[in-house]
């Protein structure tokens, strides 16, 4: 019987397989953060009471469905035509250039959402396979080395699929929720990757508008502090803009031990309200990017729903949501020269059926 056939559990596919770190690497492939065992939901009151379902939360609020057909799957990344593209690259004017993904598989640990585990890194093959002689031979006597990583697709900077969320057995565009089983079979981040992103980017820097380091776990925001900050730093945001929101958060995970940051894990950032997903929705905001590991404040404190912003902007209005970037560097630049907009590139990786992916955005001033 082949090792790897489906049918065979998993303490059979992967025997008593242990990873370089001393784990168990057959629990670590098949421990799921499902209800019972996901940090979160073990540090956190779930089931509060007076909690609305998120249906009712969102029951007035607007969709996209069937604007782009009946077989969209990449929303709101559709107002990125050729006109905002050009809109994007008039922005370049100094020859700057710079990455937003964070690193994975740092020795550290890696910033991801409680429950998920860092990407592990391992050497399959290296110059220790040719010390004893076990390294492969070919012509020429040229020596290689190669590795493999065990991660979760959403445990880097990376972009959420359209499908990632949803309620009422409803993801984006209206297709069935049967269609995750297994692998996204719509609105996966593949047809992201296929398209790829590009347009004018804008930088909002919330943490330098309230002269911080880093927002407060918690510390809510709404899209008329986003107007104010850009009103301070002396730009605009234009409809269609690639929208980039500074916190600070993900810099600080960073400089603070890892208990700390993960204790009563509250992330700072935008907070529902029925204004906001509107405009979000007049402003045809295609792509949401932000430097915390979920896009916005981990529980909305008026209703008591949890992240009820990925049902609001990805499952109904389209808008990609792009999470844990990397923007010290871009903020600190930006701060310096007065240029807060600039070509924003980007493209996840085409995994077939994820639910995200990670991506090295580039950014263009």
């Amino acid at each position: 019987m082949h090792l790897l056939r489906r049918t065979q559990p998993a303490r059979q596919r992967y025997g008593n397989v242990r990873d370089e770190l001393g784990g168990d690497l057959k629990t670590r492939l098949t421990d799921t953060p499902s209800r019972e065992n996901h940090l979160y939901y073990k540090e956190t009151n779930m089931e509060a009471k007076n909690v609305p379902h998120v249906r009712e939360l969102l029951e007035n609020s607007p969709k996209n469905w069937g604007k782009w057909g009946p077989d969209d799957e990449v929303g709101s990344l559709n107002y990125l035509t050729a006109a905002e593209i050009l809109k994007g690259i008039a922005t370049v004017k100094q020859g700057k250039s710079f990455t937003l993904q964070v690193r994975m598989g740092d020795p550290g640990g890696d910033p991801v959402w409680p429950g998920r585990q860092s990407a592990k890194r391992m050497s399959v093959m290296d110059r220790g396979h040719y010390n004893c002689g076990k390294g492969p031979k070919f012509p020429g006597s040229y020596e290689y080395a190669d590795d493999v990583m065990f991660m979760y697709l959403q445990g880097s900077t990376q972009y959420d699929a359209l499908g990632h969320v949803w309620y009422d057995d409803q993801i984006w565009n209206g297709y069935d929720a049967d269609t995750t089983i297994g692998g996204l079979a719509k609105a996966s981040v593949c047809a992201i990757g296929e398209r790829g992103v590009v347009g004018r980017g804008v930088l909002i820097d919330i943490a330098r508008y309230r002269n911080k380091e880093v927002l407060e776990a918690g510390e809510t925001f709404t899209h008329l502090d986003l107007l104010a900050a850009a009103k301070a730093q002396g730009v605009s945001i234009e409809k269609r803009d690639i929208l980039i929101v500074r916190t600070g958060w993900i810099g600080s995970f960073y400089r603070r031990e890892r208990a700390e940051f993960y204790a009563n894990f509250k992330e700072p950032g935008l907070t529902y309200s029925p204004e906001l997903v509107q405009w979000f929705q007049d402003m045809e905001i295609p792509n949401l990017v932000t430097d915390t590991i979920a896009n916005e404040v981990t529980t909305d404190p008026v209703s008591g729903v949890d992240l009820p912003l990925h049902n609001a902007l990805m499952r109904n209005l389209g808008v990609t949501l792009t999470e844990i970037a990397q923007l010290d560097p871009l903020a600190d630049d930006c701060a310096a020269d007065g240029q807060w907009t600039f070509l924003y590139t980007a493209a996840p990786l085409k995994v077939v059926g994820g639910t995200g992916a990670p991506v090295n955005p580039i950014v263009l001033k």
